[in-house]
């Protein structure tokens, strides 16, 4: 009788800790969910500033402003190839959760469009006006990023074929992200003067999102509480 009394307590402790992980791991992909979301606004509140979009999604603002699916759908469209690509080159070492970046892209690019929608009034046209709002972008589209990568659940299909690339090659993740984002924008600027004659949608908030955003979320993960509290729910799941 007392061996069916242990073993029921055993079982029972033994299901608390797997609802309890299972609710951590939830967590996890909602604060992912969380970070996308705002990630989105953070890549249109740059875009609205009207001094060039982020490196990451300059082809595909140049494409929308040039062709008729939107800036969002484009995105979505360059992702899905960033996603195809990962799969080529990683082949049998390619995990098959980070198919769920293939959700991510659908999130993440809707919600460029809803974004650029709901910031329909944001028109600055001072210089300083648009400074501001390109700062203001690069913050939001920071914390975003950090929110997102602290759950550590999966990529993103920028991120993911920078690794991918980076793992290939057997190169610095951050060398092979300085030539990623330095090839989009020279891609883009070639689609810009072959489209337009000029550079548009291109411009120094192009450059300066590149160069501030990382010391931007850098910041953000040792001065925000709520990141290193993001962080802990995998530290958490993996004690246990």
């Amino acid at each position: 009788m007392s061996e069916l009394v242990i073993n029921n307590t055993w079982t029972d402790d033994e299901n608390d800790t797997t609802r309890h992980t299972r609710r951590k791991l939830i967590l996890r992909y909602l604060c992912f969910l969380a970070g996308l979301l705002i990630n989105s606004f953070g890549v249109a509140f740059i875009t609205k500033a009207a001094l060039g979009t982020s490196p990451i999604s300059s082809i595909p603002y140049v494409l929308d402003l040039k062709f008729a699916p939107t800036f969002g759908e484009m995105t979505f469209v360059l992702n899905m190839v960033y996603i195809i690509a990962q799969v080529v080159l990683l082949r049998h070492n390619f995990q098959p959760i980070q198919l769920l970046q293939i959700i991510a892209n659908f999130i993440f690019s809707a919600f460029i469009d809803i974004s650029m929608g709901l910031l329909w009034w944001l028109n600055p046209a001072s210089v300083p006006a648009m400074i501001l709002s390109l700062l203001i972008g690069c913050c939001i589209l920071a914390f975003g990023i950090s929110v997102e990568v602290a759950p550590n659940v999966i990529v993103v299909p920028g991120e993911g074929i920078v690794r991918a690339i980076s793992s290939t090659l057997k190169r610095p993740f951050g060398t092979c992200k300085l030539c990623f984002d330095t090839t989009l924008v020279a891609i883009a600027c070639i689609l810009s003067f072959f489209f337009f004659g000029s550079l548009n949608g291109l411009g120094v908030g192009t450059i300066v999102s590149a160069l501030i955003v990382g010391p931007i979320v850098n910041l953000i993960n040792v001065r925000i509480p709520l990141i290193g509290a993001i962080r802990n729910l995998r530290a958490v799941e993996a004690a246990e």
